[in-house]
């Protein structure tokens, strides 16, 4: 996923693709542990996306917070 892809999405469409990432990551490594893992390349840009999605989850948060006035 791009980063002007990411930047659009909702919050509820981030958190969907943080969990169907997380779920690909998975998966990966049980490839990867299995010895069956045909592009490795494949887990790298996987944790990229996530720490992305990570990133502008948090981001929109603090952007709520600061709007709404939210103290912790």
């Amino acid at each position: 996923m791009k980063i002007e892809e990411l930047k659009e999405l909702s919050r509820e469409d981030l958190r969907d693709s943080l969990k169907r990432l997380q779920n690909e990551l998975f998966k990966l490594r049980i490839q990867a542990v299995q010895g069956r893992m045909t592009r490795p390349s494949e887990m790298g840009k996987t944790k990229r996306t996530i720490a992305r999605i990570k990133t502008f989850l948090r981001k929109k948060e603090l952007e709520q917070r600061s709007l709404g006035g939210e103290k912790k």
